[in-house]
């Protein structure tokens, strides 16, 4: 009877959990630490508290994070028509940081030694948010790039969601620091310049980084210039239907922010809570963005983008109906608006960041990322118009349309494309 051979050895059942490579694992850190700078410079808690003691108007307040949003947007068609025949991306995110390092010492050394000139003081501070922001978005496309790269398709739930999850907690520990130096027997200015001192620290350790990240090359694509990426955007959205449904979702959800900056000034100025409680609803920002990310990581996974955004509009909506229905006695429940926007939030930086991965083709990554974003950034710009109605009709007409423009793009989410 013949022998026969061995059988050969089964392979080995992949691993139920990757390992984390170099470039992964400096992809997360650069999430944590940049999550605890978030939790310590919070645009629509801590700056637009620090605004109001210089006595600002609605208009400006709501100009804030405008800046910080729209100005991370705006440049990206530029930086689009840059980036896209560098075979290398991350060069040009390590000198976006750069500039934005000088502007946050700049925003220190303005709040510590010039809060005596309110006038001067805040429109330095603009000035210095507003190069940040446009530093950010130079450096927002790279950063989607070298991502795209560094991280398969298939772990980008999982990268984002671990960045989120710990960064959240992460951002928790900051809340309660700014809580404690904001009550503390420190005198104004020195609370906010040592919060923002604090925030520097955290956001160029993370910064630097993601710089050391290794980048594999991009094959070579012929360069373009900022008119030729202007015209191939009515292009670019006749040609692709999903597309077009995403940047109708996200431009409905941009004007729905109208009231994000007025929460924390309408329980200041209206509801009479003290500033030193601002703490506290940072806290809540904070505290809720841990076990959100642990929903909104299974939802991605399960369910895919597509369900994640639209689940976090209708937490959106949730923030504006909330502020209208608590009143001054139930001043303490209103803890739960910044539990919503939390919960909102985290589902959105998921949900948007995979979506627009996902439908975006490769060859055509860095038109789809500088189209959409720049178009949004002009749309993030509704909380100017927030604070003008704010000062003539009352906040509760923001909370009112907010809530009206939510409810309109948890709608238009059946037109997104489902994951594949």
């Amino acid at each position: 009877m013949p022998v026969l051979p061995p059988a050969p050895p089964a392979p080995a059942p992949p691993p139920e959990r990757e390992p984390w490579d170099r470039n992964y694992r400096l992809g997360v850190w650069n999430g944590w630490l940049v999550a605890v700078g978030d939790g310590f410079l919070t645009v629509t808690v801590v700056v637009a508290g620090f605004a109001s003691r210089l006595g600002a108007s609605n208009a400006v307040i709501g100009l804030l994070p405008a800046i910080a949003q729209g100005g991370w947007m705006l440049p990206q068609i530029l930086v689009a028509s840059r980036v896209r025949g560098l075979a290398y991306k991350l060069p040009v995110y390590r000198s976006a940081a750069l500039v934005r390092t000088l502007s946050y010492v700049a925003m220190v050394l303005v709040t510590a030694l010039l809060s005596s000139r309110p006038a001067l003081c805040l429109t330095l501070f603009i000035v210095a948010m507003t190069v940040n922001a446009l530093a950010s978005g130079v450096s927002g496309l790279p950063f989607l790039e070298v991502t795209s790269k560094i991280v398969p398709p298939y772990r980008r739930a999982a990268f984002f969601g671990t960045r989120n999850l710990v960064g959240g907690l992460l951002a928790f520990v900051a809340g309660l620091v700014v809580k404690w130096v904001l009550a503390s027997g420190l005198p104004f200015p020195y609370t906010y310049a040592l919060v923002f001192l604090l925030a520097t620290v955290f956001y160029v350790t993370g910064y630097a980084t993601f710089g050391r990240v290794t980048e594999p090359p991009d094959e070579p694509l012929a360069p373009t210039n900022v008119m030729q990426e202007l015209r191939l955007i009515p292009v670019t959205l006749r040609a692709d239907p999903h597309f077009r449904a995403f940047l109708a979702v996200r431009l409905t959800l941009a004007f729905a922010s109208v009231a994000d900056p007025f929460y924390a000034v309408y329980a200041l100025r209206s509801l009479g809570v003290p500033s030193s409680e601002l703490g506290v609803f940072l806290l809540a920002l904070a505290g809720a963005a841990p076990l959100s990310n642990v929903l909104w990581r299974r939802v991605a996974e399960r369910k895919g983008s597509r369900r994640i955004i639209r689940y976090s509009a209708a937490a959106a909506c949730a923030a504006p109906l909330l502020a209208l229905t608590i009143g001054h006695a139930q001043a303490g429940a209103y803890l739960l608006v910044f539990v919503a926007l939390s919960v909102a939030a985290q589902g959105f930086n998921l949900g948007h960041t995979n979506h627009l991965l996902n439908i975006a083709p490769a060859a055509s990554r860095s038109r789809y990322i500088g189209s959409l974003n720049t178009l949004v950034g002009l749309a993030l710009f509704a909380p100017v118009l927030g604070g003008l109605l704010a000062d003539h009709f009352g906040y509760r007409t923001v909370f009112w349309l907010s809530a009206a423009l939510y409810a309109a793009a948890w709608a238009l989410c059946s037109q997104l494309r489902r994951d594949a």
